[in-house]
C-alpha cells in the first residue's frame, strides 16, 4: 500500500497544479491556459509539430511573442505580436477564462491583446502556420493570418486594405522603412514609409492593377498571385519550383526593402543534393532595389550619406563614401555620418587647400543637388565644390556638374550611371 500512495500521491498532486503548456503539443488550447516567457521551450506546436507559438528569447534577454518554423534549426519567425515593445522575462500571454487573449508584462501590463468580436471556446496552433481563437461552432473569430506582420503562408492570403511591413534590422522586429499594401483601389505596391510611421512616403514598385485586383493569394502549390474578384489571375508574383509537399515555403517584406519567396527542403531526401539545407531564394522584387527608390523625401535604399550596391547575391548592400562611417556599425542601413570637421563658411577659400575630392566612379545621388552648371570641365566643377562649404559632393558626367548637400539620399553605384562622383574629405 505505501509503495503505491508512493507513486500515486506526487501524480496527484501535479494534477492540482495550475494548468500551463511547455513545449509540447496540442490540437485545441483551452480557456485558463498560459505561456509564461521563461526561455525558448514555451510554445504551443501545432499537430504537426511544424509551427508554433509562444516566445523566443533574444541574446539580449528580452522576449517575443511568436510563430515559427518549429522543425528547422533556424525557428524562423513567421509573425509577432510584439515586435514594437519586446517583453521582459515572467511576462504571459494567457487565454482567460472568459475568452480574451493578452499577452501582459511581468508587472500585468497589458501590451497586446487579440481584438475580435464573440465567444472564444479554444485556441489552436494549426499546421498551416495560422493561429487561431475559435468559437464553439467552430467558427475563426480571430486568426494570425488576418493580422500578418512581415510573411505571408501557403494558404494566406491579403486582402484589400491589409498590408505587410518588413522590420527595422536583421536583429530587430520592430516596424522598419518599407511595405507592400493591397489598395482599396486594387494596386499591390511596395512603398517607402515616412519612418518611424507607417503611413507611406514613395512608391517603388506596383502590379499597376488599379480597378482588379482584389486578392494576393499564396495558394497551396507554393504560387503567388494577385487575382480579380472572379478568381482570374492578373499578376504573377512568384511561380514554384518547389512543391510544399516536400519544402517549407514563405515569402516575406525583409527588411531591404525586397519582397523574396523562398523555400527550405523539409528533409535530405527533398533536397536531393540539388538544394541547401536553408532557406533559399526563389523570386525576390523588386530586382535591383538600389536602383528602384528616387525619392524626394527620405534616405532611399540605404540611409542618409550612404550608397546601396547590389551584390552578386542579389543583395543591397549599404556602404559609405571616403570620410565617412556608419551611425551604427551593427546596422548598416542606419547611414553615415562624416569623420572630419567640416569646411568653415567663414573661411571657405581659406580653407580650400585642406580638403580634397576622391573619386567614385558610376556613383550618384539623385536629387540631393543645390546647384547645376553645364557645360564645364570637370575641373571646374571640382574647383567650385572645393570653394563651396556647402558643397558635400560634387557629380560630373558628360559636361554636367552637380553640388550636392548633406544629407544625401537616394545613394547608389551602378555600371549604367556613368560619370563620377567626387567626394570632398579634409585632407
Amino acid at each position: 500500500m505505501a509503495d503505491v500512495l508512493t507513486y500515486v500521491l506526487p501524480l496527484m498532486l501535479f494534477a492540482l497544479l495550475p494548468y500551463r503548456a511547455v513545449a509540447q503539443t496540442y490540437s485545441q488550447v483551452t480557456l485558463g491556459s498560459s505561456l509564461t516567457a521563461v526561455g525558448n521551450n514555451s510554445f504551443w506546436a501545432s499537430p504537426s509539430g511544424e509551427f508554433a507559438f509562444g516566445f523566443q528569447q533574444f541574446r539580449t534577454g528580452g522576449f517575443l511573442l511568436a510563430i515559427w518554423f518549429n522543425k528547422i534549426p533556424e525557428k524562423t519567425v513567421v509573425w509577432s505580436a510584439n515586435g514594437n515593445y519586446i517583453v521582459q522575462r515572467g511576462s504571459r500571454i494567457e487565454l482567460t477564462t472568459d475568452g480574451q487573449f493578452v499577452l501582459n508584462d511581468p508587472e500585468g501590463k497589458q501590451i497586446w491583446s487579440a481584438d475580435f468580436a464573440g465567444e472564444v471556446s479554444y485556441a489552436t496552433m494549426l499546421d498551416t502556420g495560422n493561429f487561431v481563437l475559435t468559437s464553439r461552432d467552430s467558427i475563426y473569430l480571430w486568426e494570425s493570418f488576418d493580422h500578418p506582420t512581415d510573411t505571408i503562408l501557403p494558404t494566406q492570403m491579403l486582402n484589400i486594405g491589409s498590408q505587410i511591413v518588413a522590420r527595422f534590422s536583421e536583429k530587430s522586429y520592430s516596424n522598419g522603412r518599407f511595405l507592400l499594401k493591397l489598395q482599396a483601389d486594387g494596386d499591390l505596391i511596395l512603398y517607402t514609409t515616412a519612418f518611424p510611421t507607417d503611413s507611406v512616403n514613395f512608391n517603388y514598385w506596383s502590379t499597376g492593377t488599379v480597378g482588379s485586383g482584389f486578392q494576393l493569394f499564396f495558394d497551396q502549390s507554393g504560387y503567388i498571385n494577385l487575382i480579380a474578384r472572379n478568381g482570374s489571375k492578373l499578376y504573377v508574383l512568384s511561380t514554384n519550383t518547389a512543391s510544399t509537399k516536400d519544402f517549407y515555403q514563405r515569402a516575406i517584406l525583409e527588411y531591404d526593402g525586397v519582397f523574396r519567396h523562398y523555400v527550405y527542403p523539409k528533409s535530405a531526401d527533398s533536397s536531393r543534393g540539388k538544394w541547401p539545407m536553408a532557406w533559399y531564394p526563389l523570386s525576390l522584387i523588386p530586382a535591383n532595389i538600389c536602383m528602384s527608390i528616387t525619392a524626394r523625401t527620405g534616405s532611399g535604399a540605404c540611409g542618409f550619406n550612404s550608397y546601396c550596391e547590389l551584390g552578386d547575391d542579389q543583395r543591397p548592400n549599404c556602404k559609405c563614401p571616403p570620410g565617412y562611417s556608419f551611425l551604427d556599425p551593427n546596422n548598416t542601413m542606419s547611414g553615415c555620418k562624416q569623420n572630419f570637421v567640416t569646411q568653415s563658411c567663414e573661411k571657405a577659400s581659406q580653407e580650400k587647400d585642406q580638403f580634397y575630392l576622391e573619386e567614385m566612379i558610376n556613383t550618384d545621388w539623385p536629387l540631393s543637388d543645390y546647384e547645376y552648371f553645364q557645360p564645364v570641365t570637370e575641373d571646374w566643377c571640382s574647383e567650385a565644390c572645393l570653394g563651396d562649404c556647402f558643397c558635400a559632393v560634387a557629380i560630373f558626367r558628360n559636361g554636367n556638374c552637380w553640388k550636392k548637400k548633406i544629407p544625401l539620399s537616394n545613394g547608389r553605384i551602378d555600371p549604367s550611371i556613368g560619370g563620377k562622383a567626387l567626394i570632398k574629405t579634409r585632407i
